[in-house]
This record gives C-alpha cells, sequence and structure tokens, in this order.
C-alpha cells in the first residue's frame, strides 16, 4: 500500500468526530471477515499487554499462535505504535471489556 494511501486513510479517520459514524465508515469500508480479522488482532494485542500468555489468548479467542506471535512481537518494540495506543487508553485494563463480540 502507498504511503500517501495510508496518511489519508489516517486523516479521514482522524476526522471522524462521531462513534456511529465511524462504525458505518469501517463497516462499509471493509468485510465482515476484515472486521472480524481487524477486531480479533485487537483484542489479541490488548490480553497480550495485559500480560496473558499467548496459549490462553490463542484458546480464548480461537485463533492461531501466529496471530498472536505477530502482535507480541510489535508491543515489545520500543518504539511500538500499538503499545503507545494501549498506553494511552483504559481499555487494555479492563476485563468488562473482553466480553461479547465484534458487533458489541
Amino acid at each position: 500500500m502507498h504511503m500517501t494511501s495510508i496518511q489519508e486513510l489516517a486523516d479521514v479517520l482522524l476526522a471522524i468526530k462521531d462513534r456511529k459514524l465511524m462504525v458505518r465508515f469501517l463497516s462499509e469500508i471493509m468485510t465482515p471477515a476484515e472486521i472480524e480479522t481487524f477486531a480479533l488482532r485487537w483484542e489479541s494485542v490488548k490480553l497480550l499487554h495485559r500480560g496473558v500468555p499467548q496459549r490462553e489468548i490463542s484458546k480464548r479467542l480461537g485463533i492461531s499462535l501466529c496471530k498472536i506471535t505477530r502482535g507480541s512481537r510489535e508491543l515489545k518494540k520500543d518504539s511500538s505504535a500499538i503499545k503507545t495506543v494501549l498506553n494511552q487508553s483504559d481499555l487494555a485494563q479492563t476485563d468488562e471489556n473482553m466480553q461479547g463480540g465484534v458487533d458489541d
């Protein structure tokens, strides 16, 4: 993907301030499978950040260790954007956010 496309998409996402509009936008631009993959990756990095072992995450979310390992590698980097976002939010800290599915 071209860097200008990524930067433009980042600008578009930053400009969306309404949560319902954001959900609609993401639902329209991505397929259900892409949304599911993205949501599972997000859930896995939140669990990794909280210190949950990779095998436990695999069992809880029903995804392969390979998919979890990528997130783990990113979180280990000093310059990890994922880690920065998780540290800035309280989403990774609570178990109640781990309940439910993509459509919640």
